[in-house]
């Protein structure tokens, strides 16, 4: 019998999925590395607030259009190195560099904890007739022209200048560097503003290696060095032997028309293939034959790594758990599309990966 999944190929195309920075992985350990390279002109600051990325004023306004392009707001990097200084509660973090005649090299600032600090006297726009354009970035100014009261910093005023968007709003209309770039600092600023404390003694830590890890402060515990912990979570698109595709609708999503595919996390000492299965099963009843591997990506909320598979049903008779999925149900090509025409269903936003997953499937673009 001719399997469903005989002509099944690899995800092409993932939003969350296009870095082609170089790291510098080996320069991480330098000190002093984040002044270096914000010393460059070929350096570009990025900045994060919240688990959110920061984009020139207006670009909120158009995260739900088609079409549309977005970009992220940035900062040259001598501006930003005094800021560093007088700001210890930013978190500054290398990203890396590209290849090429220019050599970009990126920094991403996050200033949430500047952000949650007492803010100073609200930042009104000045008359622009007497203004130049570099005045935003004056140090000297001594807040004569606001009453004055102390003028914020660069970091300070950027809460209010720039709006902040996330990452499923941003990536599907960023170029594919930009994106890239997003979906590396927003996930390590989470987890400098989440893990404040070292989890196993209780020391405040400090950021290390360039912003990728960081430093117990605990001189009795060895000063131990964090990194990251990253949550694999597997998702899975079912077919049945008529290539019919099975869709839910999850409890946690307030769009009740909403409909994707299989999801959750992997367990302790479980492998991937085992996970998705096991999801199918506890999801909808439905068991699970053939699975095979369709491709990966980050899914920052705050800190999970998609790993997507297709998979054969062996079993069709649908029992939802009533807890996580509300309803699942087979559709065909057909049958998707007239669903999706009348609005009785919708897809996934662009930014994830579920979304390629059923295109994959329905053999064109939603």
């Amino acid at each position: 019998m001719f399997s469903p999944l005989a002509l099944t190929q690899a995800l092409p195309f993932l939003p969350l999925a296009q870095g082609d920075i170089d790291y510098q992985t080996d320069l991480r350990g330098e000190a002093g590395l984040i002044g270096t390279v914000l010393a460059d002109p070929a350096a570009k600051v990025i900045l994060t607030r919240n688990g959110r990325i920061a984009v020139p004023k207006g670009q909120d306004n158009i995260v739900d259009y088609e079409n549309v392009s977005m970009r992220l707001a940035t900062l040259p990097g001598s501006y930003v190195s005094a800021e560093l200084a007088s700001h210890p509660q930013a978190v500054a973090m290398y990203l890396g560099r590209y290849s090429g005649e220019r050599g970009e090299r990126v920094v991403a600032v996050d200033i949430t904890r500047i952000a949650d600090t007492p803010a100073p006297a609200e930042v009104t726009v000045p008359d622009s007739a007497s203004t130049g354009a570099d005045d935003a970035f004056d140090e000297h100014d001594n807040g004569a022209g606001n009453g004055g009261a102390p003028k914020p910093s660069l970091l300070e005023q950027a809460v209010t200048r720039f709006d902040w968007v996330d990452l499923r709003g941003f990536a599907p209309h960023a170029s594919a560097r930009e994106a890239g770039q997003a979906t590396s600092a927003i996930p390590l600023s989470i987890w400098h503003n989440r893990q404040r404390f070292c989890p196993t003694c209780g020391a405040p830590v400090t950021a290390a290696l360039a912003g990728w890890a960081q430093r117990c402060t605990n001189e009795a515990d060895g000063r131990r060095l964090l990194f990251p912990r990253i949550e694999p979570a597997v998702i899975t698109a079912i077919v049945d032997s008529e290539d019919r595709l099975l869709l839910q609708h999850n409890s946690a999503w307030r769009d009740a028309r909403l409909y994707s595919v299989s999801a959750g996390f992997v367990e302790a000492g479980e492998n991937l293939e085992h996970a998705a299965r096991r999801e199918a099963k506890e999801e909808t009843g439905i068991t699970l034959g053939e699975v095979k591997y369709l491709g990966s990506q980050p899914w920052p909320f705050p800190a999970s790594l998609m790993m997507a598979f297709k998979a054969h049903a062996l079993t069709t008779d649908i029992t939802v758990d009533g807890a996580e999925t509300m309803t699942a149900r087979w559709v065909t090509r057909d049958e998707y599309t007239a669903e999706l025409v009348a609005g009785r269903m919708v897809a996934p936003g662009k930014a994830t990966i579920a979304r390629y997953m059923i295109e994959e499937w329905y053999g064109r673009e939603l």
